[in-house]
């Protein structure tokens, strides 16, 4: 698992528009990566409407923000339209990439071979260093804003 102080690991995952977006792409811009366990789920929305709601000061930072999760991208497309998410979901079929950051709950909800990311959000700096992260293993736990908020400020 990743934390502040180690360098990003770079990935090439896919995002609504079936584009692929690549991290080390974005060397020279601070990002913001939120893994979220699924969409459509109550505490997954929530999250992620904060996060689009804290869109206007992260853009006045030049901030990247992007969600992540296992979903597909067709799903991660209709939740962004229906919660009108301003920035871009990744699909991590497979949990490669959350499993190199914060983990993945395999099994979830008792289900074989179900596997969704755990929710952590990690803020990479310009150079591509984590300079913040946070990870819970409760998947119902939101991430301390007030804490992500004052890193980009």
């Amino acid at each position: 698992m990743k934390k502040a102080g180690d360098y990003a690991e770079d990935f090439e995952l896919v995002n609504t528009k079936l584009e692929k977006v690549k991290l080390s792409d974005l060397k020279g811009e601070k990002v913001v990566l939120a893994f979220y366990p699924g969409a459509f789920t109550s505490v997954c929305e929530k999250e992620l409407c904060t996060f689009r709601d804290m869109m206007a000061k992260f853009n006045d930072m030049n901030v990247k923000v992007f969600g992540i999760s296992v979903d597909s991208p067709f799903a991660n497309k209709e939740f962004a339209q229906k919660n009108r998410l301003s920035f871009e979901l990744l699909s991590d079929f497979g949990g490669l990439v959350a499993k190199k950051y914060g983990g993945v709950h395999e099994n979830f909800l008792g289900i074989e071979n179900f596997t969704v990311a755990k929710r952590s959000v990690f803020v990479i700096d310009e150079e591509g260093k984590i300079i913040y992260s946070w990870i819970t293993d409760d998947p119902g736990k939101e991430p301390p804003y007030g804490e992500i908020e004052k890193l980009i400020s």
